[in-house]
């Protein structure tokens, strides 16, 4: 650190020191709970739990139970899920997508991650304690020091994927405490008949235009795979919603933001069996399944509830199930013998969904050209009317969703619009209500985390702005969140490789400077099905990245109770052009298919370098070539215009001057380093 810089750095943290010794200290948080004092103060956003945490232990106390374990997710291991199987929520008050909950007699505590710190502190009360991590080593560690020996550990084996079940089961054995699966759910039976009822919405069939390939060919192709395995499975269980929703191009409702629908199926080499609402399926649909029966190709339909006693029939025979251990809970696991089972991480469906072809490529690309219309007329709108302070974070999500209504195809947003101005775009997840909502400032930063889902596709987007005048360090950390951003984009690497291999290139600007960001890199996306799509991505659980695939590219900074910053497009996966070409092997690079320009008021292109800049000027071409004339062809010529301003290229002197900068002063410090000892001696 430079001395200029070293001096207010160190008095900025002797007065926070300072600050902090004070007990009555101006700053002091009203937004985020406190224990500590009597009565505890709880801020407005939190919940009452104490009857519900008191209902569920006395279900526990009936069944001999000690401890009850309580996930974020549904039987189908979904990350998104319907208000229905919101359990975690209902009993703790805590709406993250991510968390886990455990009851004693006289302790309750959460287990979520960094996104959500925050949040959990604004939403819980004091019956709850926080625990800033998600491994199940540390809630295991916390049921043994709460659970004496002799106790039962409870949980829904219909909640649970079979790798958490063997983590729980590992962190407690031989600790003489028992893990009891009761297949009966404790938190519905003490919700009761307040418990929102299951879902009813038609399930329907994709129109013809926006299918990639007919359900019959994907139903070949996996039977193909079946065939061709060594071990020869007889069926495949499809437990993941998108699974069934993607082998039989149908959509449906019961999910908000996602167009999945409660199902399973259970698919063999001769017979295909479908566990859904059988009423719940349009004329169509229904037509479309069973219009080769009887036969191979016939979908025989059976009510969702029977799944568990027709999997346990099937397996009596002379049969090899092939699963997905990610999506495949615990519950239906334990129903097939171990030696007729076919475990991979995720199931062929998975693995064939996450790859699209030509046509499903060309129709996610549509979907972003309109959805960039609707992102740019937000922006402009944005602009003109946030310095007249007529626009709060709650109003702000309601009108990109409303733009977003507009555009050809779509079917609503694909998840709740993250809009978040000052502090509260801290939150990497924060989403605003009509109840809390702040008011947006020229004076503060603005990010807006959305995406709409089209019959063509889904899509996911996220900018961040500031209409006045940044600081510094706002300059500063959006400029490298951005470089991140374009050094993962414009990266040649070989085929094959996992994303976890490469997406330290999205954080390495802001290593530079000893910053980071505590969320994932990047996500897959569905056509028009769900917005973070697995098993394509950048964390350790991703597959490796192949062409065809799509993924988000979101690096971020945030500074706690100050502002956030995000920058998420949306990539294709492609063969890239290299100067030595290799036919059999080709190396791939990717194609940003988001096309709404960044805020130039925020970019410090000083900071960038020269191939930086040539690549900014690039990708702003290809907006205006392919967002330009859908502008024009809506008749949008204010925001034709704006777009003609945002996306003028940058100047490449500048970087050139900012790098022969640069190499002086290494020039002056190599000459430095040579004289000095001289000088010393």
């Amino acid at each position: 650190m430079r001395p200029l810089q070293w001096i207010p750095a160190w008095l900025l943290l002797l007065h926070g020191c300072a600050a902090a010794q004070l007990p009555q200290a101006d700053n002091t948080r009203t937004d985020i709970r406190d224990c500590s004092t009597d009565p505890p103060y709880l801020p407005p956003t939190a919940t009452d739990t104490t009857a519900r945490v008191a209902a569920l232990r006395d279900a526990m106390w009936a069944l001999g139970v000690q401890a009850y374990v309580v996930p974020a997710t549904d039987a189908h291991m979904s990350e998104y899920i319907s208000a229905r199987d919101a359990r975690l929520s209902w009993l703790t008050g805590f709406t993250g997508s991510a968390g886990t909950g455990v009851v004693t007699q006289d302790k309750a505590a959460l287990w979520t991650d960094s996104r959500y710190w925050t949040q959990a502190e604004r939403q819980l009360d004091c019956n709850w304690e926080l625990q800033r991590t998600t491994l199940i080593e540390s809630i295991g560690m916390w049921i043994l020091d709460a659970v004496p020996i002799g106790g039962n550990v409870s949980l829904d084996p219909f909640l649970f994927s079979i790798d958490t079940w063997n983590s729980y089961s590992q962190a407690l054995q031989g600790s003489g405490r028992t893990l009891l699966p009761i297949e009966t759910n404790l938190v519905d039976q003490v919700w009761g008949g307040e418990r929102p009822p299951a879902a009813s919405g038609e399930i329907y069939s994709l129109p013809e235009a926006f299918i990639g390939s007919s359900w019959q060919e994907k139903v070949a192709r996996i039977r193909q795979e079946m065939e061709e395995h060594v071990r020869h499975p007889t069926a495949v269980l499809l437990s993941g919603l998108e699974e069934t929703a993607w082998l039989f191009n149908l959509r449906g409702d019961d999910i908000p933001y996602n167009p999945v629908f409660y199902s399973y199926t259970l698919l063999t080499n001769t017979s295909i069996s479908l566990f859904v609402g059988e009423q719940r399926l349009a004329v169509a649909a229904r037509h479309s399944l069973q219009a080769a029966c009887p036969g191979p190709l016939c979908v025989e339909l059976l009510e969702y509830g029977q799944t568990p006693d027709h999997l346990r029939q099937y397996v009596q025979g002379n049969v090899t199930v092939w699963l997905g251990t990610e999506y495949t809970t615990y519950g239906l696991y334990r129903l097939i013998p171990q030696e007729k089972l076919l475990e991979d991480s995720y199931s062929p469906v998975m693995l064939a969904k996450a790859v699209k072809n030509s046509k499903e490529q060309d129709l996610l690309r549509a979907a972003h050209v309109r959805d960039a219309v609707a992102v740019i007329q937000y922006l402009l709108w944005l602009e003109k009317t946030v310095p007249q302070g007529q626009v709060d974070e709650f109003s702000g999500a309601q009108h990109i969703d409303a733009l977003r209504q507009a555009q050809e195809h779509n079917r609503g947003p694909s998840f709740q619009s993250i809009c978040a101005s000052g502090l509260n775009a801290a939150l990497p997840h924060y989403s605003p209500s009509n109840g809390s909502s702040r008011q947006l400032s020229v004076d503060e930063m603005y990010l807006a985390d959305t995406g709409g889902q089209y019959l063509d596709g889904t899509t996911d987007i996220t900018r961040t702005v500031h209409w006045g005048t940044p600081t510094p360090l706002q300059k500063e950390t959006y400029t490298r969140v951005l470089m991140g951003n374009i050094d993962l984009s414009r990266l040649v690497f070989p085929p094959n490789t996992a994303g976890r291999n490469i997406e330290s290139f999205a954080r390495r600007p802001l290593w530079d400077v000893g910053l980071d960001y505590g969320h994932g890199t990047g996500h897959g996306i569905g056509n028009f099905l769900s917005v973070h799509e697995w098993p394509v991505g950048f964390q350790s659980n991703n597959v490796p990245l192949t062409a065809g695939m799509f993924t988000s590219i979101e690096p971020g900074y945030y500074q706690d109770g100050e502002f956030g910053i995000r920058i998420e497009d949306i990539a294709l996966v492609v063969e890239a052009q290299t100067e030595h070409q290799s036919e059999e092997t080709p190396f791939l690079t990717f194609e940003v298919v988001s096309l709404v320009p960044y805020d130039r008021n925020l970019i410090d292109i000083s900071l960038l370098s020269p191939e930086q800049i040539r690549y900014l000027n690039t990708y702003y071409e290809s907006i205006r070539e392919r967002v330009g004339p859908e502008l024009q062809r809506q008749q949008l010529q204010e925001e034709y215009n704006w777009l003609q301003r945002s996306t003028e290229p940058f100047p490449l002197d500048s970087a050139a001057a900012a790098a022969t900068s640069a190499t002086s002063t290494l020039a002056l410090a190599a000459l430095l380093s040579t004289l000095l000892p001289g000088l010393q001696a």
